[in-house]
Formats: structure tokens, C-alpha cells, sequence
């Protein structure tokens, strides 16, 4: 089956849309949420006082940091800030919005899917009624390239964590517990809470095996189709079964 995707780009009013166009040098990445958003900010040069101002009033900083690279921040927001959404567009005319949005140099940029080259043709017009918008280019896909993100969103990954899992997972990263070598141990990072060493270690524990089995679904699409074996596991297995 032949599916079109399509990637556009948009002008109207919207905050993020309105940032990146008074900071050209700056790029936005904006991922939905079931109930907020979450956007990565970034930028080669370093921040004016104006911008810092700009991002903390988009919603709460969940990460910031700044090196030779430039200046990145990741925050937080909430969905009800925001006008009636662009994406409930693109499912009126079943089109499915792969994620993230990209704003920069005053620029919204969407990607969609299509079933049918004629949906893609009706929302670009429908779009086209109310706001500037430009399309950047459009080709035939086939249905196994469709984007294993938008097959599992990232929310998915997350469910059925708690708060309290989902803040042990969080500090372990950001403190470089996952690095290699690694930058911390399990108890400095409980000497950083309020809670036992075993208590944080079983948040963190439960945190790790919840997402681990929720990415376990994405972990079969992306391999579904491939045929390597780097680890060599069939052999191995073949090995024992001649074996025995």
C-alpha cells in the first residue's frame, strides 16, 4: 500500500512561532503530551537576558545547561495556554502528525502521513484558509517505512510510572548515573532525597523495568523487519540445539 508524507511549514499566531522569530539563531522542538507539552530549546550562541525571561514564562525548566555547543534547555507546558491546535487539522483530514513540531526563524515545521495524496491536497488547502503556509515537499512512501514513533508516541513510555519512579529516573540521569563511566552511585543519589537508599533504589528499580517493557513494543517494530543478528544469537542457538 502506498502512503504520502509531507512536510510543511507554517505562519500564524503562536507563541513558540512568535520566539523563534524574534531569536532567528534559535530552534524550537515541540513534543505533545497527553495533558502539556514539552520543548526543547536550543541555541549556538549564548542567551540575552530577554530570551532567559521568554523561555521561563513558557512553563517549568525541566533541564538547562550550556557549553561549547551552545545553550539547551528542556521545559515544560501546559496544553491549555495554547489556541485550538493545528494537529486536530491534520486528523480532520486523516492525516497522521509525526512528532516534533519545529519552530525556527519564525516557522512552523510539520511533517504528516497520508493514506491518500488527495488528504494531504484538502488539509494544505483548508490550512491555507486562515494562515501562511508552504509546502516543502511531499513523496510516496511504503507502509514499512512508516516512523516507529508514530506508531508508539513518547507518552506511551511512560505509562504507568509513578511520580515518585519517574523523579528517581529522572535525578539517576541527569546526575550521569547512566553514563559510562558512570558519575554517581545509588547512594549519592539517595543522599540527594529525603527517602532511604532502599526506598530510592526500588523507585528507581520499578522505574527502569516499566519503561524497559514499555519500549519493549517499540524495541519489535524497529526490528521486526531486519535481518541481522550481531550478537550472533541464532547461531549460538542453532549451536546448542545440535548439541543437544
Amino acid at each position: 500500500m502506498s502512503l504520502y508524507e509531507a512536510s510543511i511549514r507554517v505562519e500564524h499566531e503562536c507563541p513558540y512561532r512568535k520566539i523563534s522569530e524574534r531569536h532567528p539563531d534559535l530552534t524550537i522542538r515541540e513534543w505533545p503530551l497527553s495533558d502539556c507539552q514539552v520543548l526543547e530549546i536550543s541555541s549556538e550562541t549564548t542567551p540575552t537576558d530577554e530570551l532567559l525571561e521568554e523561555i521561563g514564562q513558557i512553563g517549568t525548566v525541566l533541564h538547562e545547561s550550556e557549553d561549547d555547543s551552545g545553550y539547551h534547555v528542556v521545559t515544560q507546558s501546559c496544553l491549555c495556554s495554547l489556541e485550538e491546535s493545528i494537529i486536530d487539522r491534520f486528523e480532520e483530514h486523516n492525516c497522521l502528525y509525526q512528532s516534533p513540531t519545529i519552530y525556527r526563524q519564525g516557522w512552523e515545521h510539520y511533517t504528516v502521513v497520508a493514506f491518500d495524496s488527495e488528504d494531504i491536497r484538502d488539509l494544505l488547502g483548508d490550512l491555507r484558509a486562515d494562515r501562511e503556509i508552504e509546502l516543502l515537499s511531499k513523496t510516496s512512501i511504503s507502509e514499512t517505512q512508516i516512523p516507529h514513533s508514530m506508531l508508539a508516541p513518547a507518552n506511551q513510555l511512560f505509562e504507568n510510572l509513578t511520580d515518585r519512579q519517574l523523579a528517581a529516573l529522572q535525578l539517576a540521569l541527569e546526575s550521569g548515573y547512566y553514563e559510562q563511566p558512570r558519575k554517581t552511585s545509588l547512594r549519592e543519589l539517595a543522599g540527594k532525597t529525603a527517602v532511604a537508599r532502599s526506598t530510592y533504589e526500588e523507585h528507581l528499580r520499578k522505574a527502569e523495568n516499566k519503561l524497559l517493557t514499555n519500549a519493549g513494543q517499540v524495541l519489535r517494530l524497529v526490528t521486526a523487519t531486519s535481518t541481522a543478528d550481531p550478537l550472533r544469537v541464532e547461531e549460538t542457538r542453532k549451536a546448542e540445539q545440535a548439541a543437544d
